[in-house]
Formats: structure tokens, C-alpha cells, sequence
């Protein structure tokens, strides 16, 4: 069941509205009370290019346990609701999940603020909570800082400075060695998100042999980029490394417009979207991004056969917040199986602790009590380590790590590369 208002003209919104009716009807009041289904909330931007993939993941995982004979003989249920990127939205619609539709655990949001005004309710109200999507390094600071109370809280994607530490890496692989640049200039949107995100940017591209020439961060509500991009220009960077989510579209466009000769690099969350070539009429060519999954690349065995099904089901490939739904779907279920079926909060987090799971990602485990970024994804080589893309002739192509690349970097000819 979806939640709130949903825009009936967009039809992926419509197919997970109906996908979500269909598991709803297999909820029969007249079932023993050890037969009835395991509820998990699902609260998302569903109006967003980024939110929309949250429950139609959710939806296919379920789908999926459901047709195993469930956890325990029990269904899972996944019940949404649309925040409308709003975080009083959010925060009622975690009360009502808790409250009225009795859920044992949330995946909530790929917005940091969202995240960090729902983190305190799921301390009140004892309910796990996951999120598919948002970074801010303070969502597991606040677990670390008062795990007793906050302990409920697991941070499902990679934090803004684990999402730094990779940017780094591919950038020491593919622009130092590769493209032989030598600076970068840090354009970044102002969100919680970013803060710790240009901070990890600025502490770690020296080290990889990147001199940061200039550092910019611009509201989100920016509509006109033209004096920011003359700006860097002016500083005549290699590269400009990007921390941009909120945005994507219009500096996008903005840029081929007009023609700016400085190549991208970093991370553009709205790029992830499979719509996003389409949505910048073809701009996207040559821009990459840092992201957990793309429906080409078997990041895993199960990355391309869940791409796969909600192409089938959906007409269209996940955003990344699908790939991580869909994980922490089986991460809950798994959990509460582990419980021997209990929905006891204390008991769930414990058993969420002890997550090793392989998911559409890689190899999901979360950060323990004693580490910086408690239920925070473990980052690296053998866990989630994310990948490169980039947009070419209308499709995403990996370019980072080698191991699992289909193409290399191919930049537009009007952007100057070092000679």
C-alpha cells in the first residue's frame, strides 16, 4: 500500500502501486496469528528520480522470499509510503508504519536529513530502521556516540567519507595513471551529505597526487551554474570532481550548453538513474559517477538477474536505492529468521549485527560498536567497494574497478584533456 500523495501519471510509480496491492491482498485477517505477514515500512521519495526504484526493489526481494514459503511460513508484507522528499512527512509516516501498521523494521529514505530526523524515532519507537541511500557520516556518528540509545539505526549504502575514499581510489586509477592529471577543482552541493564528503575530497586527493585548485559548494536550489563553471574555469583544473544528488539535470545540461572543457569526475546520484540520459536529452554523454551497481556489470551473481527482473516488471532498470532495497529486504528477513521469527527489536538488532550477507552490491557486513562508523557498510575490497560509470551513447558503462569494467573513460571532444 502506498502512502500519502503518489503521481498516477508516471508508470513505474504505477507499477509498484499495483505490485504493492497484489502483496497486500495476500495478507488474510482470518490467518493464525503465527501465520500472519512480516511487515517491513518502506518510506521513499517515490515522486524522485532517485526514490522511485526504493519499493519496487523492496517489492521483487519479497516477492521473491514469498514464493520460497516465506520466513518461517510467514509472508512478507512491504507497506509504503511517500515521503515526498519531506522529512515531517517522514517522520509521520514512520509513526503511522510503528504505530497503525505494526511493521518490525523500516528502510527509509535516500535524503541525509530525512535519515537524521527519522533516527531519533526509531530510537523512541524501538524499530529498526535502514536506509537504501543516504551518506552522512552523522547517521553512524550518532549510533557510535550513543549506541544504547541510537543502536536501531544501520546505514545501508556507503557513508560520505567511505563514498570520498572510493572516489580517491578510481581517481588515482583512472585520472592520475591513466589520464596523467595533476589537479581538480571540488564542486559540491550544500547538504549534510556533503559536508564530510568534501572534507574526505580535500584530505585525500592530494595524497593521491591530485593539487586542489578551487572548492566550491552551491545551494541546491541553484538553477544557473554559468558563473560557477567560469569560476572554475578560471583556475584551469584537469578535472572537476563533483558530490551532487539533489542536483544532476541542470548543471548537466548547463555544462554541454556550454561546452565546458573541463571533464567530470566524482559523484552525480541523479546519473545513476536509468532515465537519465533521456532526462538531459543526451547532455549526460561523458559524465561518471560513483555508484554501488549497473544493470550491465555482475558486480555479483545476483546484480544483473534483479536488474533483469525489474526491467521485466518495471519497463525500466533500478536506480542504485533498488539494488540496496532489495538487499535489505533479505538482510531483514534473514535477521528475523536467525531470531527464530521474533520482531523483538533488541533481538533484530543483534541479528542485524551479525549480517554476512552477499547481496546485488557485494558483501554486506556493517561496522561493530567499537568502530568510527558504527552499522555502517563496510567499505572495501571484499565487501562494498562501488564502481565507476560513466554515460556513453545513451548506456552506463563501467570504467572502475578493472576487474569487473566493460569500457574505459571517453570524454565528449570538446573537453581538453592533458596532452
Amino acid at each position: 500500500m502506498i502512502r500519502a500523495g503518489i503521481d498516477r501519471t508516471r508508470p513505474s510509480v504505477r507499477a509498484i502501486l499495483l505490485a504493492g496491492l497484489t502483496t497486500a491482498a495476500l495478507s488474510v485477517p482470518a490467518l493464525a496469528q503465527s501465520n500472519e505477514p512480516i511487515k517491513i515500512g518502506v518510506i521513499a521519495e517515490i515522486q524522485s528520480i532517485a526514490g522511485a526504484s526504493t519499493p519496487g526493489g523492496a517489492q521483487i526481494a519479497a516477492d521473491e522470499i514469498n514464493a520460497k514459503g516465506g520466513v518461517l511460513g510467514r509472508k512478507i508484507e512491504i507497506v509504503a509510503y511517500d515521503n515526498k522528499s519531506s522529512s515531517a512527512d517522514s517522520v509521520r509516516a514512520f509513526q503511522r508504519a510503528v504505530n497503525e501498521d505494526k511493521v518490525s523494521a523500516v528502510i527509509a529514505s535516500y535524503i541525509s536529513e530525512v535519515v537524521l530526523a527519522l533516527e531519533p524515532w526509531a530510537a523512541r519507537l524501538k524499530t529498526p530502521l535502514i536506509t537504501p541511500g543516504a551518506a552522512s557520516n552523522e547517521i553512524t556518528k550518532a549510533v557510535h556516540k550513543d549506541y544504547d540509545r541510537n543502536k536501531f539505526t544501520f546505514h545501508g549504502y556507503l557513508t560520505s567519507a567511505a563514498q570520498a575514499q572510493a572516489v580517491c581510489d578510481a581517481a588515482k586509477a583512472l585520472l592520475v595513471d591513466g589520464l596523467k592529471m595533476k589537479s581538480v577543482a571540488v564542486m559540491s552541493e550544500d547538504a549534510a551529505w556533503t559536508r564530510p564528503l568534501d572534507e574526505g575530497y580535500l584530505a585525500c586527493f592530494p595524497k593521491a597526487g591530485l593539487t586542489v585548485v578551487d572548492h566550491v559548494r552551491f545551494s541546491p536550489d541553484t538553477t544557473d551554474f554559468t558563473p560557477i563553471f567560469n569560476r572554475i574555469e578560471a583556475k584551469k583544473p584537469d578535472a572537476i570532481v563533483t558530490g551532487i544528488s539533489h542536483v544532476g539535470v541542470q548543471p548537466t545540461v548547463q555544462a554541454a550548453n556550454l561546452q565546458v572543457p573541463i571533464p567530470f569526475f566524482g559523484i552525480s546520484a541523479q546519473a545513476l538513474s536509468p532515465t537519465f540520459w533521456k532526462d538531459t536529452n543526451g547532455a549526460a554523454q561523458g559524465v561518471p559517477s560513483l555508484a554501488v551497481a549497473t544493470a550491465n556489470v555482475a558486480v555479483t551473481p545476483k546484480t544483473k538477474p534483479f536488474a533483469e527482473s525489474y526491467q521485466k516488471r518495471f519497463g525500466n532498470p533500478p536506480a542504485y536505492t533498488g539494488y540496496t532495497a532489495y538487499d535489505e529486504v533479505y538482510i531483514i528477513a534473514d535477521a528475523i529468521k536467525r531470531a527464530g521469527g521474533t520482531s523483538d527489536p533488541d533481538k533484530l538488532v543483534a541479528e542485524l549485527e551479525k549480517t554476512d550477507f552477499e547481496g546485488t552490491i557485494g558483501r554486506v557486513q556493517f561496522y561493530g560498536k567499537n568502530d568510527e562508523f558504527t552499522h555502517g557498510l563496510i567499505y572495501g575490497p571484499n565487501n562494498i567497494s562501488g564502481l565507476v560509470f560513466q554515460w556513453q551513447d545513451g548506456k552506463q558503462v563501467t570504467v572502475w574497478p578493472p576487474k569487473i569494467a566493460d569500457g574505459k573513460l571517453k570524454y565528449p571532444t570538446y573537453v581538453k584533456l592533458p596532452q
